[in-house]
């Protein structure tokens, strides 16, 4: 559980970025896009927008080839940042790499956040080899325990894959296998505020039992929303930026690039 600096009287500051799909070698590219530059671009966007945060949180496919040298490169730039930044796996990411490489110097990997009346639960969501989600029993307890013992504490949760129907047909066997038992926790506490995910590639928002039930744009091509089929859109990369209060209140914006030069495979069918 990782603390993070004073800051009492104002909202606390979260960014959340998503889905880089970088490569160990950095001019590779997914589906036409340049995933390093794209992720370096929006990094920027936020400098130049909503700087400082006070922690950011990186949920998921953050290598695409799962390469350590991917690993290493990332948590160089990830501590420059001179901020805590949060991690947990996504389907294309190796946790035991994850474990080895995103950790010091201000980078955590699924390590929980505490601070201001607010917590914040990461958790691993994948399952190896595949590429929708399951939560195992070890999370589903970790989750109602953390949840349990601090009653006092708004709570924010994350993970990779959505436990939401996402209205494209191709995702629907693709996130969260088991939604209903991770459900089942999250209804039996008040505290939870919001739910936040990557994996979806797009802006998604709705409403569960007062608590907010949040998709991100990915760092690099986004998904066509209610697609029946695989297709990616030509909406620009972008971030989360979540505010959140005292009173359990959660403010919440995503800002995307607007003249980013976008290179994109939009034939593709896959990835």
């Amino acid at each position: 559980m990782a603390e993070i600096g004073n800051t009492a009287g104002r909202p606390l500051r979260v960014l959340q970025i998503t889905d880089f799909h970088l490569f160990g070698k950095p001019e590779s590219k997914l589906l036409g896009v340049s995933t390093q530059d794209s992720f370096e671009a929006v990094i920027d966007l936020v400098r130049a927008n909503d700087w400082p945060p006070d922690i950011v949180l990186a949920t998921g496919d953050l290598v695409q080839d799962q390469a350590p040298a991917a690993y290493r490169r990332l948590h160089g730039q990830l501590a420059s940042l001179g901020v805590p930044v949060h991690c947990l796996p996504g389907n294309h990411d190796d946790p035991s790499l994850m474990t080895q490489w995103l950790a010091g110097e201000g980078v955590y990997s699924l390590d929980d956040v505490r601070r201001n009346g607010w917590q914040i639960i990461l958790l691993d969501s994948t399952v190896r080899a595949e590429v929708g989600g399951h939560m195992g029993p070890a999370e589903l307890e970790r989750l109602d325990k953390t949840l349990a013992d601090h009653p006092d504490h708004h709570s924010l949760v994350c993970l990779h894959h959505h436990p939401v129907p996402m209205g494209a047909d191709w995702m629907s066997e693709l996130g969260l296998a088991n939604a209903d038992e991770f459900f089942a926790v999250i209804d039996r506490y008040p505290q939870v505020r919001g739910v936040i995910w990557g994996h979806v590639h797009q802006d998604f928002m709705s409403n569960r039992n007062g608590a907010m039930l949040l998709g991100t744009p990915s760092t690099c091509f986004q998904f066509k929303p209610d697609s029946r089929q695989f297709r990616v859109d030509s909406a620009q990369p972008g971030y989360r930026w979540l505010e959140l209060y005292a009173d359990g209140r959660i403010e919440t914006r995503v800002r995307r690039l607007t003249d980013y030069a976008l290179e994109l495979d939009a034939a593709s069918e896959g990835y």
